[in-house]
């Protein structure tokens, strides 16, 4: 159904004539809160945020807009608009005047504020709004406050996709409220590239990537919306990622030990409060007004791997500093079309969402869906991606991929079924293509301004339109001496409109948002667009020839031939094509998960095993440790008649088998095999060979890996057969 824009108009004044004092609701509407949106307790901490405090001069209105986060992580959106009003004098003041017997206006002016919460995000409505019933206060004009607040809490708003709808409070206004196209993709307005202005690239990208790997971050500035709106900023670049810490863009004075708690977040303070924030020592701060970010010592960010941060870089100063390209030219242009703010912003956008498909490229296919629970659960392969990406080392990536915000990706859009958007398609169909365009810098720019159209068409549908008509007060009211304080309103006029209007919505037909849901495309696989120092398949031919020729020679007795080769398949082994070859070509040689070999034969392969795993960490981010789990399970030697060695009695002292979660994921890459190979024909089995070959280091689905019991529901003896694939690892 179509949501109703805000919910409750609370009035704030201050309570103590001198010195800090308190805000006190004087009116809310409607007075019992909405059954699926709970009125926020202490919200009157959000209107003053420095403190409820009287100021001699009346000083002109202010707005900005506030976020709540309640405890089902749901953002309220807290329109605060705030103007000053004369109070009374204090007593002793009173007995000199009286005394002087002079009549002077009041000296005094405390604070009012009009508060709209709101579920919704639309600021531009909500100064509109509240500034209208300001001006009507003000100016005197002859509206009824109670109908124009009453169809403000009773407007409704179109759905996502595109829709727009005309509505008017009753005092002659008119506003059109548009909605994004696809609301997956974020709302930044202008704010990424006023960030951009304030901080620089640099500066930025320390504050990207800080909040990617989870430090705390705090933004500094003597405005209340530039403080919203670089919080938001924030949160825009990081798409399709999102944050799941502690937001407050705006922290109240009374809230500031919550800049002491262990867990990372992104806070606004204002700046009146610095002195305050120094002894923060794990805390990096940005000054939004200075243009400066500190990192404390204690402190280490780490940044995008190269060379996709320099490209980075390089993208964002072609767009925000064009002028840059032709500054050494002889006979530069005469004129160099510059974009607007609003378009610049989204151009900021399209360069960190280039950036995100280049960096989660090929995910879809280290995803596994786990199928031993009653409901599937989405696992992402880390080990196999980063090894895939040779990225093993890479501390960014990888304290990406172990953080809340990834896991949180992985849950939302690891499904293989549902909507698509910008991102997914980027990441599916375009890869190809940038990594292509890479150095020329005409086909980059000409990509990211395609990407800057659609993130611009998605947030701003009917550009053409802007027929907004608001009244606004008469230049300089607020400094009016003889003001009338605000009214108090008549709260049965207002439950009456909220009243209509809400039986009127229940009788009309829902509103339901049509969502196009289809197969999620992978996209291509990671070996088929990353390969470096140019065709590596081909520049190891004759590694791999040699490792297959030895493993030949050693099935044939051919030992004498073997034995000549064996030094240089020792040193083939230190690449990861020649291990997987090796991996490959022991497979072929097992007949029904059992190869019984002589002495000769069982010294090669093990020590040919021992070579592959020496260099495996834990995380066995190439797959060979699983590859060759079922092989050390398969050969084997006679010793004596009754007694046979296997293979893992010879191996089994590598790092890798100690690590649980490499148990773990063979025990679901195996469960999945099987289910897969159910369903599958054998065309289609050797289709997907490729697909498992990556995330799962290449094991046979036929052979499958072996535990105790059955790989379907419980074990042969009753047990669990996951608890029982686990203890077997840990005997190792």
């Amino acid at each position: 159904r179509a949501r109703i824009l805000g919910f409750v108009i609370p009035i704030w004044i201050q309570e103590q004539p001198d010195g800090d004092g308190q805000g006190q609701i004087l009116q809310r509407f409607p007075e019992k809160d909405w059954e699926d949106n709970p009125f926020p307790q202490g919200i009157e901490l959000f209107c003053q945020p420095s403190g409820w405090q009287l100021f001699p001069e009346r000083n002109p209105p202010t707005f900005f807009v506030a976020v709540l986060t309640d405890i089902n992580s749901e953002r309220h959106y807290c329109a605060c608009f705030t103007f000053w009003e004369a109070v009374e004098s204090p007593q002793g003041e009173e007995e000199e005047e009286e005394a002087s017997a002079l009549v002077q206006p009041a000296q005094l002016f405390a604070p009012k504020s009009l508060v709209l919460v709101s579920r919704l995000d639309h600021a531009e409505v909500f100064r509109n709004s509240l500034g209208l019933i300001y001006t009507i206060y003000v100016d005197g004009l002859s509206v009824s406050l109670e109908n124009v607040i009453g169809n403000l809490l009773t407007c409704t708003i179109p759905i996502t996709g595109g829709a727009q709808r005309t509505i008017s409070l009753g005092a002659g206004d008119r506003q059109v409220i548009q909605t994004p196209i696809n609301d997956s993709l974020p709302v930044s307005s202008c704010s990424v590239a006023l960030l951009f202005r304030q901080l620089g690239i640099t500066n930025v990208l320390f504050l990207f990537c800080a909040a990617l790997t989870e430090h705390k971050i705090l933004f500094l500035s003597s405005s209340y919306q530039r403080l919203t709106d670089a919080c938001r900023a924030l949160l825009a670049l990081m798409f399709p990622l999102k944050y799941s810490f502690t937001y407050v863009p705006i922290l109240p004075a009374q809230l500031l030990e919550v800049l002491s708690t262990p867990t990372p977040f992104i806070i606004g303070v204002h700046s009146i409060f610095q002195s305050e924030t120094q002894e923060l020592l794990d805390v990096v701060i940005a000054d939004l007004d200075g243009g400066t970010v500190n990192v404390p010592e204690c402190v280490h960010i780490s940044l995008l791997p190269e060379p996709l941060l320099q490209q980075t870089r390089e993208a964002l100063s072609m767009v925000l500093d064009p002028e840059l390209e032709v500054a050494d030219l002889a006979f530069p242009p005469s004129t160099i079309s510059a974009s607007s703010l609003k378009m610049q912003d989204k151009e900021i956008r399209a360069v960190f969402l280039r950036l995100f498909a280049q960096l989660l490229q090929g995910y879809r296919w280290c995803l596994h869906i786990i199928r031993i629970h009653p409901e599937p659960v989405i696992r992402f392969h880390k080990a196999a991606f980063l090894g895939q990406r040779g990225l093993t080392e890479d501390d960014f990536l990888t304290k990406v991929l172990e953080g809340m915000a990834f896991a949180g990706f992985v849950t939302e859009r690891g499904a293989p079924y549902r909507p698509i958007d910008l991102f997914d398609e980027l990441v599916a169909y375009e890869v190809k293509r940038m990594k292509a365009e890479e150095g020329n810098k005409q086909k980059i720019l000409r990509h990211i301004k395609e990407l800057a159209e659609k993130l611009y068409k998605n947030e701003n549908p009917y550009p053409a339109v802007t027929m907004h008509k608001v009244q606004k007060p008469t230049e300089g009211c607020h400094l009016r001496l003889h003001q009338k304080p605000f009214p108090h309103l008549d709260e049965g006029t207002v439950q009456w409109i909220i009243d209509q209007a809400t039986a009127k919505l229940q009788t009309a037909p829902p509103a339901v948002k049509a969502e196009k849901k289809c197969m999620v495309p992978s996209g291509p696989p990671i070996a088929a667009i990353l390969e470096r120092n140019g065709n590596a398949l081909a520049n190891s031919a004759r590694r791999l020839e040699v490792v297959r020729n030895c493993i030949s020679y050693v099935f044939e007795n051919k030992m004498l031939e073997a034995k000549k080769l064996f030094p240089a398949v020792l040193r083939a082994m230190k690449g990861r094509a020649a291990r997987h070859c090796l991996t490959q070509e022991l497979h072929l040689h097992v007949q029904q998960n059992r190869a019984v070999l002589d002495h000769q034969q069982f010294d090669f392969v093990i020590r040919m095993m021992n070579c592959c795993l020496q260099d495996c960490t834990a995380m066995d981010e190439h797959g060979i440790a699983a590859a060759l789990l079922p092989l050390v399970t398969a050969f084997c030697r006679k010793l004596s008649p009754g007694i046979t060695q296997f293979a893992y009695s010879c191996v089994q002292e590598h790092v890798v088998w100690t690590n649980i979660q490499f148990w773990e994921a063979m025990f679901y890459c195996d469960v999945q095999n099987h289910i897969r190979a159910l369903y599958l024909d054998s065309a289609e089995e050797n289709h997907t060979e490729q697909v498992r070959t990556h995330v799962c280091g290449g094991t046979d689905t036929r052979g499958g890996l072996a535990w105790p019991g059955s790989a379907w529901g419980r074990g042969r003896d009753g047990t669990d057969p996951f608890l029982s694939y686990i203890q077997w690892g840990s005997r190792w």
